[in-house]
């Protein structure tokens, strides 16, 4: 009985060793996440001149534009600011395009004084949102939406996109005119864009170099259903460089009124008035850089041309179109996240998704037509469809599964 009770009391003993020893070992991993979660938050949120809160929740701080985060990139420590650029394509000023302001929520509250920009305040759920600290803010590695191969084996996960692209040529930009809508996106890690990409490099997606802009909700990135307005970059085909707006360092913004993954408002409404944006990607013919502009006359800031490896010169594919992720949960069925306005290109105007306008910049930094060789592609037309309106105007989405998409 003796040696019996010494056994257990001795089963005992180790059992709380173990124990405490797992529970020490969690709370210092937790401890470290917390501090690099501190450390983050630190480094992407600048101190502010002034501090603006969004009537939907959202906090923006108006950063002197000399502290925003690209400064922190090793390659830009000396860099001196473009404010302009320094050509614009020509044929950019159509006179029956609007040159409005983008609307965002925040501009009821105020307006970031000069010498700022507009920063939308990252919080600390933001953050433990992401698969890890490093990950936040960035895209899944090897998606970028490949027309002429088959997408990569993924068991957790799968994109589908329904785009147009132009390729075959050199490209030093290109433009297009989005109606802006508001599409369901069923799961947290699930997201829905629309957007135009500028693409230099091989094949091989872990090597090329991406320039984006456009709209999306992507509720594991803000925690919420909004359509927000959002920029990309990378070099490496989204493994580790590059990032979403200004959640790391690269993109250098120089508008004061426009913020970076900040709600538009108003959206499209089916059969109703229809809202859209119109987006202009070029290459600066004397500095490299590359340049985002939003409406007319509005350069919202660029990308520097030292970021890049195939980019320094030209890009080789333009897409324009839209693109969620799946992931293959409930036994494989297809997410109901929908892609647009939710609704098929053959139901047309006000009730479909469109791009028109759609256009690239040459190499005489004109604006054109992208050519005859401009292909359209769905990955999944039961779930999402694209088809062409007319020249260069197209409408793309739908709602994800259906009878036929199941």
């Amino acid at each position: 009985m003796k040696v019996y009770i010494s056994m257990s009391y001795g089963l005992v003993a180790f059992l709380l060793v173990i124990i405490s020893l797992w529970c020490t070992e969690t709370m210092a991993q937790a401890t470290m996440q917390q501090l690099e979660v501190r450390q983050q938050l630190k480094r992407l949120n600048k101190p502010a001149v002034k501090t603006i809160k969004s009537p939907d929740g959202d906090i923006i701080d108006c950063v002197h534009i000399y502290h925003q985060p690209a400064f922190d990139h090793p390659l830009l420590k000396n860099h001196t600011i473009q404010m302009r650029p320094s050509m614009s394509p020509s044929g950019l000023y159509d006179e029956n395009e609007e040159s409005s302001s983008l609307p965002q929520l925040w501009h009821q509250n105020g307006r970031c004084p000069e010498d700022t920009i507009p920063i939308r305040r990252t919080k600390k759920n933001d953050v433990l949102r992401a698969s890890s600290v490093e990950r936040y803010g960035k895209k899944t590695p090897g998606t970028i939406p490949n027309p002429t191969s088959s997408q990569p084996p993924n068991i957790d996960f799968e994109h589908d996109f329904s785009i147009a692209f132009a390729r075959g040529d050199k490209y030093y930009g290109a433009k297009a005119t989005i109606n802006v809508w508001n599409p369901i996106v069923e799961r947290q890690f699930e997201f829905s864009a629309s957007e135009i990409w500028v693409i230099g490099g091989p094949s091989e997606q872990d090597e090329q170099d991406t320039v984006e802009a456009g709209w999306h909700v992507d509720r594991g990135l803000y925690g919420d259903n909004k359509t927000r307005l959002f920029t990309y970059w990378t070099n490496d085909g989204y493994n580790s460089a590059g990032c979403f707006n200004l959640l790391c360092p690269g993109f250098i913004q120089v508008n004061k009124d426009i913020a970076l993954g900040a709600f538009i408002h108003p959206i499209s409404s089916y059969g109703g008035p229809q809202y859209q944006i119109t987006l202009l990607i070029s290459k600066d013919p004397k500095t490299g850089n590359w340049w985002l502009q939003f409406g007319n006359r509005s350069p919202v800031g660029y990308w520097p041309s030292s970021l890049f490896h195939y980019l320094s010169d030209s890009a080789s594919v333009v897409e324009w179109g839209g693109q969620i992720v799946n992931l293959k949960v409930n036994g494989g069925q297809h997410t109901s996240t929908q892609m647009g306005s939710g609704h098929f290109p053959e139901e047309g105007f006000r009730k479909a998704s469109f791009f028109k306008d759609i256009q690239i910049v040459d190499q005489s930094n004109n604006l054109r037509a992208p050519g005859r060789g401009t292909q359209l592609v769905s990955t999944k037309y039961t779930c999402y469809n694209v088809r062409y309106a007319e020249n260069f105007y197209f409408y793309y989405g739908g709602p994800g599964r259906n009878p036929n998409c199941p």
